[in-house]
């Protein structure tokens, strides 16, 4: 009798989910609040009814008594995940974190390590509610009816990447994770910021790389302001509409939504020059944005780690961040200057302290790893925070429009006092790769 009540459980929540586009689960014990999904220790996600979490291994149920909704929560010791299958979309996620019977430390990531709430700490009998805003995409292509028109190409290695599965993932991470709650809801009004561009914007999902498109979301105002990061590693603007990224941007992006462009690394490598096409195809992004009436903003590409006899950075990008700092002023858009802004960051770490922002770790640091990692193109996370600030310090200087969405989690930034790389705040996630990402 219990089992036949506990499958037709699962079908009644299978139906719901089939039917609803808000979600409620109530993490902890079997004490439920009316109306919410419960989701215990071993709630292993399952396709048949289209949620659970990746791993439920470490997992702890903890009920202290009281309210069913906050009374009791999801913890472990090491990172974990919970996904849910949703349309592709907008939504806001609220979460009910922390614990009346102690403290709590949780930090929240979503996709590939999109870093979204960061050091949540709760102190005894606390319990706060957190708003996160969060794109999620696929590879289908539609039209305005919904109709699918094509497909991204996707390279093989994207695949296995979180954000191209069809499903919501959340990750929480910290010293002591305390979750008692998740509410999912569509978000039909925020002004999406479309990002492109390569790897140094990617949100790349192994540990130690990391770029500043998976660390934006954290400066922005939630409900009103969503990051949707369409870069891939080793991109090039005529590869972005090779494998129709930007076809895919263009069926959905909307009048006051953005457009970041940020290309150069891989165009200047291909051997390709600024008046090979590169130049001709920003002007047709700018003016295809314009048309749909969507605001472009051109970002030029970072320097590498690469130093003088002087210790002043080399220009090792050529004519390209010129060149887009040239059509920025031809086409009347926003330009935030990462290659100026980026040399000034370098410099004044210098050249054995930039190597904290970089790729730069002994061998056996990452598993299988047996030789050492020195790269002065891609950052780890310290470094592609500092540039994601860089961003939103340009955003506020130039007093663009979006300003008025910056959040209090930015605070002025002097660009020759990088932040401290000791007290930077980053507990790595369980997905780890010494594979470098494809492009230069």
């Amino acid at each position: 009798m219990k089992n036949k009540i506990g499958f037709l459980m699962i079908f009644i929540y299978s139906l719901m989910f089939a039917q609803q586009t808000t979600f409620k689960f109530d993490f902890g014990g079997d004490r439920v609040e009316k109306g919410f999904i419960p989701i215990t220790s071993i709630s292993k996600f399952d396709k048949k009814i289209g949620y659970g979490f990746m791993d439920i291994s470490g997992l702890k149920s903890v009920d202290n008594g009281g309210n069913a909704l906050t009374g009791d929560f999801i913890t472990s010791d090491k990172p974990f995940y919970f996904s849910v299958a949703v349309p592709e979309g907008n939504y806001d996620i609220r979460l009910n974190l922390g614990d009346i019977k102690g403290s709590s430390e949780t930090t929240v990531r979503i996709e590939n390590r999109r870093l979204m709430l960061n050091d949540i700490k709760t102190k005894k009998g606390e319990i706060v509610e957190k708003t996160i805003t969060v794109h999620l995409k696929d590879s289908i292509i539609r039209n305005q009816n919904g109709e699918k028109i094509g497909i991204v190409k996707l390279k093989p290695r994207e695949t296995k990447y979180l954000h191209w599965d069809n499903l919501l993932t959340i990750e929480f991470n910290d010293k002591a994770p305390k979750v008692c709650s998740i509410i999912i809801q569509p978000n039909k009004t925020a002004k999406t910021i479309y990002l492109t561009g390569d790897s140094t914007v990617v949100d790349a999902q192994y540990e130690p790389w990391a770029s500043w498109g998976q660390m934006l979301p954290y400066f922005f105002v939630p409900n009103e302001v969503v990051i949707a990061n369409y870069a891939e590693s080793g991109e090039t603007l005529k590869a972005f509409e090779d494998r129709h990224r930007i076809d895919k941007i263009w069926n959905k992006i909307k009048p006051g939504d953005y457009l970041f462009i940020q290309f150069g690394h891989n165009d200047q490598k291909a051997g390709n020059s600024t008046k090979s096409g590169y130049r001709k195809r920003l002007k047709e992004w700018i003016q295809k944005a314009k048309q749909l009436e969507a605001i472009p903003v051109l970002v030029t590409s970072m320097n590498r780690r690469v130093f003088d006899e002087n210790n002043k950075i080399v220009n090792t990008l050529d004519d390209f961040p010129d060149a887009m700092r040239e059509i920025a002023k031809e086409e009347k858009v926003d330009l935030i200057d990462l290659n100026a802004l980026s040399k000034t960051l370098f410099e004044a770490m210098g050249p054995e302290a930039a190597k904290k922002a970089f790729v730069y770790y002994p061998a056996n640091a990452y598993p299988n790893q047996p030789n050492a990692l020195a790269d002065d193109t891609h950052f780890n996370s310290y470094g592609a925070y500092e540039l994601a600030k860089y961003v939103v310090k340009s955003i506020v200087n130039q007093n663009l429009p979006l300003k008025k969405y910056i959040s209090k989690n930015y605070r002025n930034f002097n660009p020759n006092k990088p932040d401290d790389v000791e007290k930077f705040h980053w507990p790595e996630s369980v997905f780890m790769e010494s594979l470098k990402p494809d492009g230069n």
